[in-house]
């Protein structure tokens, strides 16, 4: 039977005009669904994560621009650009931008890429294609939360934009939003109706995250295959399992930490809030303490570190096996790090703290905790490079970019021991040796993990082949220029430069690295086009990309290779096949194949792994 003759719609799959038998024995009859139920408010999980990258990219388009409009105030302090008063308007009059504005947009480019695009974006994405895909489930646990997940993101997403538009500019408090700046209306300009938006746009998104992570490990522990167990499921679905489960933890505190700053804000309660003086004058909130908001951000912040970094470890390590024609190295060694970065996830938030006058004794434990994290880290690091040792490596744009996310990785890695250590982080706290830090290891890296992702699992999504040789300039290009931007910035840190400082020019310690400033701002305008580029080579290639010729165009081992080019919704026409091996089977397959697909039976004489 051709491919495009398989029709399947909703939970119903059928051949041709003819019923399917799913792999519970029961029958569904093919019904026609209204555009408007099959590509908006679809259930169908595929469809779903489509829905959470488009707004993703569109999200990362935003946030990375707001990030040009403030690197050209930071690298020419002096200079006027008209092109911005086009962009802002009022707040960019005459071509420079305001200091009110240029807190605003930092604000916003970090909430938005942490949140709104590395969470949601990258979660989202992944997690709703591949789960379903690699366990062999018809789709999640439930369709239906699956689609609330994404239009409370959605709704999220709205709030978020709206905020941009009112008089008094969105949230500028840092994307922590630290009280009492953020608890206090007449802080700011930014503090005022921009910062309810944030909150409530805030909540919706935790929400949203809430009912896509507990869908996820539903769908991993219940509506595996036959023969899928625990310990035969891919890394990729282990990653965004634990990715989940750090996400339905953590997330709640967050939560509680936005409402209690709501009522601080709006309902005269000093949670937050005690002895604060404006103009003179003694405001009523009394008893509060602004260091509590601190331990509740920060036991979700550090989480989001690897709720962020371990999707992009998972699919990292399925696109290097995968590239490199091996199996991946220390399979069990894997999962159990990706389990101790789980646990030490929790326990490392007030790194984030160190001069807040934390007692020195708690700031060690703290310390060795941090130091800790290290280790299963860095199993992960010597399993990957070990994989692709004397291997035969086909360098994809896919492969490229997992290779990046495992330099970037290392690189942004080796500068967290620095800030993990509380007598160097007293001299390096909020500084630019931070910014450096956390925008390789955290932010640049998962952006990597992404990309292959993306490059690798587009023939899935959309029956495709993304163009190979603009996947090249992207990747180039991106690398140099994540090294260029950030490698600088450890140096100014080091020297004591603060971060989010309108301009540096008046200050006599700094202004010599106006020069370094200036280099990075153009390499990040460099850097910003090349990725629209990417987004150009994305949308042209849904529809006009080469189309694919087999169902498994990379010789992968695992499930979602298994599925017709375009699967509906069902996933599989039929039976959902069984499984028989671990998913990293890449040897000899007695036809002329390097590798064995997990739906193929033991050979007589061959044991499972």
């Amino acid at each position: 039977m051709n491919n495009e003759e398989i029709i399947i719609d909703g939970p119903n799959i059928a051949h041709g005009a003819e019923s399917a038998t799913d792999h519970h024995g029961h029958d569904h009859e093919h019904h026609e669904q209204h555009f408007v139920w099959k590509y908006i408010f679809s259930q169908d999980h595929k469809i779903i994560s489509k829905q959470f990258l488009i707004t993703g990219i569109i999200w990362a388009i935003i946030g990375s621009l707001f990030s040009v409009f403030f690197r050209l105030q930071l690298g020419f302090p002096d200079s006027t650009f008209p092109i911005m008063e086009k962009f802002l308007g009022e707040w960019a009059k005459g071509g420079k931008l305001s200091p009110e504005f240029y807190y605003a947009l930092v604000t916003m480019h970090g909430t938005i890429l942490v949140f709104f695009v590395l969470t949601a974006g990258l979660s989202g994405t992944f997690a709703n294609l591949l789960i379903p895909l690699q366990v062999g489930a018809r789709d999640m646990a439930s369709p239906f939360l699956n689609m609330l997940s994404y239009w409370f993101f959605f709704s999220a997403s709205i709030l978020m934009f709206v905020s941009l538009f009112v008089e008094t500019g969105p949230a500028s408090g840092g994307w922590t939003t630290y009280p009492p700046l953020s608890a206090l209306k007449e802080a700011s300009m930014g503090s005022g109706i921009g910062m309810d938006l944030w909150l409530l746009s805030m909540a919706l998104f935790v929400v949203s995250s809430l009912l896509g992570g507990l869908n996820y490990i539903v769908t991993v522990l219940n509506m595996r295959t036959k023969g899928m167990t625990m310990t035969r499921l891919p890394l990729t679905v282990w990653a965004l399992f634990f990715t989940a489960t750090l996400g339905v933890l953590s997330f709640p505190v967050l939560f509680s930490g936005l409402v209690l700053l709501i009522f601080d804000r709006n309902f005269g309660t000093s949670f937050y809030l005690s002895e604060i003086f404006i103009g003179g004058r003694a405001l009523p909130h009394i008893g509060g303490s602004a260091i509590l908001y601190q331990h509740l951000f920060w036991f979700l912040g550090h989480p989001e570190v690897y709720i962020i970094m371990l999707p992009g470890m998972g699919m990292a390590s399925e696109v290097l096996a995968t590239n490199a024609r091996k199996p991946i190295f220390g399979y069990f060694a894997m999962i159990i790090s990706l389990i101790g970065i789980t646990l030490l996830a929790f326990l490392v938030w007030a790194h984030h703290m160190f001069v807040t006058g934390m007692s020195p004794f708690l700031g060690s434990i703290f310390v060795l905790l941090t130091l800790l994290i290290a280790v299963p880290s860095a199993v992960k690091v010597f399993n990957w490079i070990t994989t692709i040792w004397r291997a035969n490596i086909r360098f994809t744009p896919a492969m490229l970019f997992a290779l990046g996310f495992v330099s970037l990785f290392i690189s942004g890695g080796l500068t967290g021991i620095f800030l993990g250590n509380s007598a160097l982080d007293i001299h390096l706290h909020d500084t630019y040796f931070v910014v450096a830090h956390f925008h390789i290891v955290m932010g640049v890296s998962a952006f990597f993990g992404m990309f292959a992702g993306i490059y690798h699992w587009f023939p899935k999504m959309f029956g495709r082949m993304m163009n190979s040789t603009l996947g090249y300039i992207h990747f180039f290009i991106t690398f140099a220029g994540a090294y260029l931007i950030f490698w600088p910035m450890h140096y100014e840190g080091i020297a004591g430069m603060p971060r989010r400082y309108y301009d540096y020019s008046a200050w006599e310690s700094f202004k010599h690295f106006q020069g370094i400033n200036a280099f990075i701002s153009i390499v990040a305008m460099i850097v910003f086009f090349t990725q629209l580029m990417f987004v150009m080579n994305f949308i042209v290639s849904i529809f006009r990309g080469r189309k694919l010729t087999s169902l498994n165009p990379w010789g992968s081992t695992t499930l979602e290779w298994t599925t017709p080019i375009r699967p509906g919704h069902g996933n599989w026409p039929g039976e959902i096949p069984e499984v028989y091996r671990w998913p990293y089977d890449y040897k000899d397959d007695g036809h002329g194949n390097d590798f064995i697909q997990q739906t193929v039976p033991l050979r007589p004489g061959e044991e499972s792994h």
